[in-house]
């Protein structure tokens, strides 16, 4: 008996089925490897297909002024899992957020058991040798208060949802180390940075704060933030307490790989005093200004993609002064945008240490490098 026509035709299409799938996730492999294998932090652990395994090789992975941030691995290290969204800020209970980040003292690597939401009813502060990981599940900290790190250092804070912080009122609540602290009213920044020192914040995804979206003020240095997305936001990144504060002229901060926009108006970041090097950032539009400085920064643009969608000006000079040195270096500068350079010609060379260089990618690659910025379940 023949076969018949529609068996064999059904063969057909399942065979090309099976050689689309294989070639789409061949494709996928490709262009996935491709961008991680440019972006330098990436490509340190997200090419080992078991990393859940390996989870404390992220903190080999930094560069930029942060440096690797051994210090939070190594003997003593202990790993805590959240299990619980609620929050007490007095009494934090066992399986929260705030007991691992609080109640553990030493080095401790917090991860999540599943996806969660925690509305944090007054900010979290977190202390020294902190790592949160949100790799593995999707994590919002949303709706309430927000993360404070103030006068620590060797701080991680990955692969989390930050959005819609509300101010707060101060009071007492449990600090680093289990000890009760008495703390003043925040604004509703997403992640407050004050005092502090080897802070990495590192694909997150931020937005909607009733202030800005990350603050790194008052003396702290050896920042960096990378590979975030940042969307919906007025005031997005203050590096600088105020013109005129001293301790901030030490400040050295890194932004790289981060995903600026949409609807981001202002502040990507605004600097003050200290020196920034902001390179290989994708500025998907900005209403006042994209770049901004008062009281004096420096402030080395290179290599970002900028796309304009209402002002053609990247940068912004305030401040009674009106000073400050602004660098662009090999930037991309789409549909209209300008930079208005000032200071020398030329550029500023950021002086990194042996284990915090990284190579600057071309501009034409930001589109790629850029395309898993922000918080990914994986």
């Amino acid at each position: 008996m023949a076969p018949r026509s529609d068996s064999i035709v059904f063969r057909i299409v399942v065979a090309l089925s099976v050689v689309l799938g294989v070639l789409l996730a061949l494709g996928h492999h490709l262009v996935d490897g491709a961008t991680v294998d440019k972006n330098v932090i990436d490509r340190c652990w997200k090419l080992n297909s078991d990393w859940r395994h390996d989870r404390y090789r992220l903190a080999t992975c930094s560069v930029g002024f942060s440096g690797k941030m051994s210090g939070n691995i190594g003997e003593g290290v202990v790993s805590y899992t959240v299990t619980d969204p609620g929050d007490d800020p007095l009494n934090p209970r066992p399986g929260t957020l705030r007991y691992g980040a609080t109640m553990i003292k030493g080095k401790v690597w917090i991860s999540f058991s599943r996806d969660m939401t925690i509305k944090l009813a007054n900010a979290l502060y977190l202390g020294s040798f902190t790592t949160i990981d949100g790799r593995g599940a999707t994590v919002h900290i949303a709706g309430g208060a927000c993360l404070v790190v103030h006068e620590v250092h060797d701080v991680i804070i990955h692969g989390l949802h930050i959005h819609d912080c509300q101010p707060q009122n101060g009071g007492r609540i449990m600090g680093p180390g289990g000890k009760v602290m008495s703390i003043i009213p925040v604004d509703g920044d997403g992640i407050r940075v004050m005092t502090s020192s080897k802070v990495w914040i590192d694909h997150n995804t931020l937005s909607r704060c009733q202030d800005g979206l990350v603050d790194v003020t008052r003396g702290s240095t050896g920042i960096t933030i990378s590979n975030n997305q940042f969307t919906d936001q007025d005031k997005v990144m203050l590096l600088g307490h105020v013109d005129g504060h001293a301790p901030d002229k030490n400040m050295k901060v890194t932004v790289i790989y981060n995903h600026f926009g949409p609807n981001c108006d202002q502040r990507m970041p605004r600097v003050r005093n200290g020196y920034a090097h902001v390179a290989n950032n994708l500025y998907e539009g900005w209403g006042w200004y994209a770049i901004g400085g008062s009281s004096s920064p420096t402030i080395e643009s290179e290599a970002n993609v900028f796309i304009p969608t209402k002002n053609k000006e990247v940068i912004w000079k305030g401040g009674s002064d009106n000073s400050g040195r602004f660098y662009s270096v090999g930037d991309l500068f789409e549909n209209g945008a300008t930079f208005a350079r000032t200071g020398q010609i030329g550029s500023t060379t950021p002086n990194y240490s042996p284990d915090q260089r990284f190579q600057v990618a071309n501009a034409d690659s930001v589109r790629n490098l850029t395309m898993s910025a922000g918080a990914q379940k994986l």
